[in-house]
Parts: structure tokens; C-alpha cells; sequence
């Protein structure tokens, strides 16, 4: 006599295999923007103060040389 069929096993499909996650990226944050210098401001040297004038001295003339 032909032996009997197997009992059918009913194999259920198997699961989806998970999606893997996305790799992690790691972003560093923008570093803060650096303020901006003040403008340079030139500021030019005060100018000498003039020396006073020297006192006048009055220089008499010479007494005229006498006449030989």
C-alpha cells in the first residue's frame, strides 16, 4: 500500500527582517560666530607743543669805534 503523505506542516513566513536604523551622524554645532573686531580708529599723535619763543633779549649796538 503507497505509505501515507506526510502530515502538512504549515510553516508560517518568516518575519521581515527589520530595516537597520539609519547610522547615526553625529553633527557638531557651528561654532558661535566670532563677534567682530571694533573698527580701528587711528588716532593720530597730538602735535608737539611749540616751544615757547625765547625771550627777547635787546642787545644794545655797539658804541661806533673811535675815530683815530
Amino acid at each position: 500500500s503507497p505509505s501515507p503523505p506526510p502530515p502538512y506542516v504549515y510553516k508560517s513566513p518568516p518575519p521581515p527582517s527589520p530595516s537597520p536604523p539609519p547610522p547615526y551622524v553625529y553633527k557638531s554645532p557651528p561654532p558661535p560666530s566670532p563677534s567682530p573686531p571694533p573698527p580701528y580708529v587711528y588716532k593720530s599723535p597730538p602735535p608737539p607743543s611749540p616751544s615757547p619763543p625765547p625771550p627777547y633779549v635787546y642787545k644794545s649796538p655797539p658804541p661806533p669805534s673811535p675815530s683815530p
